[in-house]
């Protein structure tokens, strides 16, 4: 297996571990405090974090049509998906708070093990050549980048 796909598939072995740890070490009242310099509480934090890894496996079928795009309409469409990032910060913040009382802490660390499974099924398929187009349209799109990192 290629070192990127090592180091990817490392990172979601530990973000399952310390998800699982954090709830299993979190008191019902550590969960439903605030967290530090956000508008969320702690376990609407963690479940963001989820969502995140939700997010990427949705983007994933776009990611790959627009790393198929020729270079200048990538950039175009990476262009016009930075320029939506305000709404998405709003949907993304009050979708966040509602969906953790769906996915809340009883549910989210099953939630993000299906969807690792998910991800790292589809990483396996991966050819080396489809894996470096996807790191290009990363580095075209911040928006998309700041999602999968």
């Amino acid at each position: 297996m290629e070192p990127m796909r090592e180091e990817i598939l490392a990172g979601y072995s530990r973000d399952r571990r310390d998800l699982s740890a954090l709830l299993q070490g979190a008191t019902p009242a550590d969960l439903d405090r605030r967290s530090k310099g956000r508008r969320w509480t702690n376990e609407e934090l963690l479940f963001h974090m989820v969502f995140g890894y939700m997010v990427v496996r949705a983007l994933l079928p776009l990611v790959h049509v627009a790393s198929r795009l020729p270079r200048p309409v990538g950039r175009a469409f990476a262009a016009v998906l930075n320029a939506g990032t305000g709404p998405f910060d709003v949907v993304n913040y009050w979708g966040s708070r509602a969906a953790a009382r769906v996915y809340d802490r009883r549910r989210m660390s099953r939630k993000l093990d299906k969807t690792i499974t998910a991800l790292s099924r589809r990483l396996e398929r991966e050819s080396s050549h489809e894996e470096q187009r996807l790191a290009a349209v990363l580095r075209e799109a911040p928006l998309y980048a700041s999602i999968c990192v």
